[in-house]
């Protein structure tokens, strides 16, 4: 199995649903170098261009003691784990455990904003939220509903 240790950026976004409970999102943003091997495991797990609703996947994200571990694709053969550890907030544990599962979003090198953490957090959402909509509209984000599973 092989596992991804390098720099990678994730938001974590409760997003309301058009009927039923909120969406639990993940958005991932890996450097270039490792961009490609992720695009490849995605689409090997089942993701799709983010257009309408999230493809059911072959992937898992794990959480544990309130923290985003890993996410699992390719039939448990990629595991993607960030660096440092993650804090998923009540809110968003509570929308991906009604769901059972995460929309997750990958989005290409560049797509966050440079000095957005240094913006207030309305700024920030509105950023962030036109520098995604921009690569969405170039074809260039992947989505998945991938499986939740609660660790220990």
């Amino acid at each position: 199995m092989a596992e991804y240790q390098a720099p990678m950026v994730w938001a974590f976004v409760v997003r309301a649903a058009a009927a039923g409970p909120p969406f639990a999102e993940a958005v991932v943003e890996v450097g270039e170098r490792l961009y490609g091997d992720l695009v490849a495991d995605a689409l090997d797990s089942g993701f799709a261009l983010a257009v309408g609703e999230p493809p059911l996947v072959t992937g898992t994200v794990e959480l544990g003691a309130g923290r985003f571990e890993r996410m699992v694709l390719v039939g448990g053969r990629q595991v993607w784990e960030p660096g440092l550890a993650v804090e998923v907030s009540p809110a968003w544990r509570a929308a991906a455990e009604v769901r059972g599962g995460v929309v997750v979003v990958i989005v290409p090198p560049g797509t966050w904003p440079l000095g957005l953490m240094d913006l207030d957090s309305a700024e920030r959402e509105r950023a962030f939220g036109e520098a995604l909509e921009e690569a969405r509209t170039a074809g260039q984000v992947l989505h998945g509903m991938v499986a939740l599973e609660i660790t220990v």
